[in-house]
């Protein structure tokens, strides 16, 4: 399947979060007078080193680079006096035990996914995204202007933890399978790599659903221990070389419409920083969600053509009826927690009302845009 074709019918897009204004207060906050050169930060305040585990490999530079951007920036706007120390999934704790790490005070913070721990609290799939969501921007919109982020770190507070959103990676393709998929029947007693929220749907339409951290997934799908994946998207499915092994890849992402990050911090080492160092860490934390997203919006396009053009991959669309078996579940599932865990319903609540707000002004002139002028523009 050619680019045109798929860009034709799948109508990917995300749009960047909002503009960031205050990364320049910051700096000027923090900036003593005298002997400084120009546009040079200097802090008077106590020199502070974390560590921060990911539960990414390096070898994932934008996902993981967001963690070591996020410390870029507050070293820059702290003088050097705050650095943050990052750790690759597997070096300090393995990838999907960053939160019980942050939790127990092994780590001071971790670059991580809410819905990896949604053992711990069901409402934790929130923070990142459900099947069938929202978008990238609608998530952004959710957590900062809709009260999303106060219900979220509600949940995190019990567990000693206060969360920042860090990263997006806009709209995931649907995943990596080693056989085409004619209809919702081929998915039964498929072994797939899949979490959150989207492995309880798939297993409820008879896939056998496995949770592996994302340096774990290439060697489970090499030998023959799954027979599907998703990850994330283009630019980093061909870096962990998905298409050597599974040819078939289907879209659109309806199991991550707009995956948010997080930035997990440990609730007693936040509140031993300085005032000054919490405002930094907070604003670098929005600047590096902003800057995720850009990255994969601009690297994700070649590298899709790349795959096609290169490697003989083919992209194919989800058969109808797996879309709508997955609609169909994704609602029951949410609906089914909601009514049977109050504190879940508590958060799940006034997001489905966003939901079906930002689904109805957005199918308008937003959809209305997208599905006219992706099309022509490759006519």
């Amino acid at each position: 399947m050619d680019r045109r074709a798929f860009v034709k019918q799948a109508a990917l897009g995300a749009a960047g979060a909002g503009a960031l204004g205050a990364l320049g207060a910051c700096g000027n906050a923090g900036t003593a007078g005298g002997g400084a050169e120009a546009g040079q930060v200097t802090v008077d305040g106590p020199e502070i080193t974390w560590r921060v585990a990911s539960s990414f490999p390096r070898s994932l530079d934008i996902i993981f680079g967001a963690a070591e951007a996020l410390a870029q920036r507050v070293r820059d706007l702290t003088g050097g006096r705050f650095n943050l120390r990052i750790y690759p999934a597997g070096e300090l704790v393995p990838g999907l035990q960053v939160m019980d790490a942050v939790q127990n005070g092994t780590v001071q913070a971790g670059h991580t996914a809410g819905y990896y721990y949604t053992g711990k609290h069901p409402a934790l799939a929130l923070d990142t995204g459900v099947p069938f969501g929202l978008t990238a921007r609608q998530q952004n919109a959710w957590l900062y202007e809709a009260g999303g982020l106060d219900l979220v770190r509600s949940v995190y507070a019990d567990f000693g933890i206060i969360n920042f959103p860090c990263g997006n990676t806009g709209v995931q393709m649907g995943g990596w399978f080693r056989r085409p998929l004619g209809s919702l029947s081929d998915l039964r007693g498929l072994r797939m790599r899949i979490p959150g929220i989207g492995g309880e749907v798939m297993s409820r339409l008879g896939v056998s659903v496995q949770l592996l951290a994302g340096g774990e997934i290439y060697l489970a799908l090499e030998r023959g221990a799954i027979d599907a994946t998703e990850w994330v998207g283009a630019y980093d499915d061909e870096k962990l070389g998905f298409h050597r092994i599974a040819r078939y890849y289907y879209y659109p992402g309806w199991q991550e419409p707009g995956v948010t990050l997080s930035l997990l911090v440990n609730r007693r080492a936040w509140d031993e920083l300085p005032d000054l160092y919490k405002r930094v860490l907070e604003t670098a934390c929005r600047a590096t969600n902003e800057d995720m997203l850009i990255r994969y919006d601009a690297a994700n396009p070649s590298a899709l053509q790349r795959l096609i053009n290169e490697h003989g991959v083919q992209v194919l669309p989800f058969p109808q009826d797996i879309l709508r078996a997955a609609w169909r579940e994704s609602n029951a599932y949410l609906e089914e927690v909601a009514a049977s865990n109050a504190e879940f319903a508590r958060v799940y609540t006034p997001w489905k009302r966003f939901r079906a707000e930002a689904f109805r002004y957005f199918a308008g002139n937003e959809q209305s845009y997208m599905t006219f002028a992706f099309a022509e523009g490759l006519s």
